[in-house]
């Protein structure tokens, strides 16, 4: 049976903390909008800030959408689901904001990753908790975690700042959502880190 949480401590911060992939959901406003699902992984990249405040490294790679329906309207879910040991599903109904690398609170949201942090950062995305639930996990799959795929730091990491700038200016989604939304400010600000 499901439960509601006041807040992000104890058992389900170990149990967030410990998962290596994590997805989110978000929508724009309009009816015939896309809704967005996206993974998430990589070690490190999501922290739990505070019992309702968590916060993520959003990278390129790929398009902006969270970033363009976080922008126009701040909805997000967060989901955890356990592929391992006891059959669990998270999530976290909340109020998202992007900070951007020209932001003044980028330095200090960007030294809680330590060394996840790397080439391709672009975005963290600060989710403040609404609703806090877990349910049973009992039909997702029993899957074994075989490791970290190392290929988007690498990629990234072979690019300079200027490279990187001028690859997120030249992929399609990334300055407006498919909806035509605004997304990642373009050109890319600078880290001020």
């Amino acid at each position: 049976m499901g439960k509601l949480y006041e807040r992000i401590d104890g058992r389900l911060r170990t149990f967030i903390e410990e998962q290596p992939v994590f997805f989110t959901a978000t929508a724009p406003l309009a009816a015939d909008g896309h809704v967005n699902l996206s993974p998430k992984g990589r070690k490190g990249t999501l922290v739990v800030i505070d019992e309702l405040t968590l916060a993520y490294l959003d990278f390129g790679g790929s398009g902006a959408e969270t970033i363009a329906h976080v922008r126009e309207n701040g909805r997000i879910t967060l989901m955890w689901c356990s592929f391992d040991g006891r059959p669990t599903i998270v999530r976290v109904h909340g109020r998202a904001e992007a900070v951007f690398r020209d932001d003044p609170r980028w330095g200090e949201l960007i030294g809680r990753f330590a060394e996840a942090d790397g080439p391709g950062a672009r975005a963290v995305i600060v989710v403040h908790a609404r609703r806090v639930s877990d349910s049973c996990g009992y039909a997702v799959p029993f899957m074994e975690y075989e490791g970290e795929r190392e290929l988007h730091a690498e990629y990234f990491g072979r690019k300079s700042e200027e490279e990187f700038a001028a690859y997120c200016e030249r992929k399609e989604y990334v300055g407006v959502s498919v909806d035509g939304l605004p997304a990642l400010p373009l050109p890319l600000p600078a880290r001020t880190v």
